[in-house]
């Protein structure tokens, strides 16, 4: 029998059930939109954080608070002892070959007349700032200048969702807000910036790090910002901080990491997110390979005096088995391509809203898969209605 006689046997005998057909095929469908749509989304997730990232500048370090390598805060290795003096420490020694900014954080109300924002930040820092951290644009304004950094003046830039809360868009330049119960006159507003690691960083207003120091009585930075001026020059800054720190810190009171080994964990962290997700997709495929398995066991039991029929007109063991595996096959390559589609239209409406990113690895691994559990779970039905008796066959009632 040819292969163009067994592909319309096999397709009229689905047609034949067409809902049983459908409901097994649905297993299928499910499973390998699954995969696409939730690798599709972890991948999105690690293009958007490698994005954000990379927009702070290629050549950035930064100096964090406790030993991030041992644990970091969450392994009880936490140290909040790095301080301003430090940080003038270390653009002392790099004076030449990078710029440096110290952040000192905290989490303060900010309200202009009437109007109050009650999940704002301050940071305090240095006017190196947006020399440092490249995204940081002003869209308005100013920002501070070294004279009032030194001076620790009471002058502010605030970010893109602070100016709309704020001032809805009007003109915010010169006027007073109070952030705490300090006041600031407003010199610049930032260009939107968006949110990572869940904070948003168009709900910050910029301070002198002297005016921070005193709004918020502590001399400890959250963390310091350092932009090497050659990104050659970046094993030999991270040698001269280290040896800065410690002539005043242990190693457990800090870490120092790059843009290029935080983008190496998050590729880490978010490769093994997609990898999980696909897996428990995978789970659901499998789930709906034992259907096509079950259904065409059910298919060879109500079809045995066909099958029997078609051994005693000639038809050969392996025309049968070839024609059940068929059917098998066609029911996992169907579902897995309205899987396909699905996936696909889902992941483009999910990357408008939030963030998802179709792989074509993704697209082949589900398809493939799909093929496979086909061919897995439809052999052995397959195998039994090929080793059926003819003559036990036509008996059968």
């Amino acid at each position: 029998m040819n292969s163009i006689e067994l592909f319309r046997l096999a397709l009229k005998a689905l047609w034949a059930n067409k809902l049983r057909s459908f409901l097994t095929t649905l297993g299928i469908i499910i499973g390998v939109f699954s995969i696409i749509v939730l690798v599709s989304i972890g991948t999105g997730l690690q293009s958007y954080i490698t994005r954000e990232i990379s927009s702070f500048g290629p050549n950035l370090i930064y100096v964090l608070p406790g030993n991030i390598g041992q644990g970091g805060p969450l392994g009880g290795t936490f140290s909040y002892r790095i301080t301003l003096q430090d940080s003038k420490n270390i653009q002392q020694r790099l004076i030449s070959t990078a710029d440096v900014a110290p952040v000192i954080e905290g989490s303060s109300t900010v309200r202009y007349k009437n109007k109050e924002n009650k999940s704002a930040y301050a940071f305090g820092t240095t006017s190196n700032y947006p020399k440092v951290v490249l995204n940081t644009k002003l869209e308005k304004g100013i920002f501070f200048t070294l004279g009032q950094e030194k001076s620790g003046a009471k002058v502010a830039v605030i970010g893109d969702s602070m100016y709309e809360k704020l001032f809805d868009r009007k003109d915010a330049i010169g006027k007073r807000i109070f952030i705490g119960n300090s006041v600031y006159t407003v010199v610049g507003v930032l260009k939107k910036q968006g949110a990572i690691f869940g904070v948003d960083r168009d709900n910050i207003a910029y301070i002198p790090v002297l005016a921070a120091k005193v709004q918020f009585g502590q001399d400890n930075v959250s963390e310091i910002l350092i932009s090497a001026k050659n990104e050659a020059l970046i094993p030999v800054i991270k040698n001269q901080i280290k040896q800065t720190l410690l002539k005043r810190l242990t190693e457990d009171d800090f870490s120092i990491q790059t843009a290029e080994s935080t983008l190496s964990t998050v590729k880490n962290i978010t490769n093994m997110l997609s990898f999980a997700l696909g897996g428990i997709s995978a789970i659901s495929l499998l789930v709906g390979g034992i259907g096509v398995a079950n259904i065409m066991l059910v298919s060879v039991t109500e079809r045995t005096k066909e099958i029997g029929l078609r051994k005693a007109l000639g038809a050969k063991r392996n025309d049968i088995l070839k024609q059940f595996l068929l059917e098998a096959i066609m029911i996992s390559v169907l579902g897995g391509i309205i899987g396909i589609v699905l996936g696909i239209v889902v992941s483009f409406i999910i990357a408008i809203i939030l963030v998802s990113s179709v792989t074509p690895w993704s697209v082949f691994l589900a398809f493939g898969f799909s093929i496979l559990v086909g061919i897995v779970f439809g052999m052995a039905p397959a195998i039994r209605a090929s080793k059926l008796s003819p003559i036990d066959a036509l008996r059968y009632e």
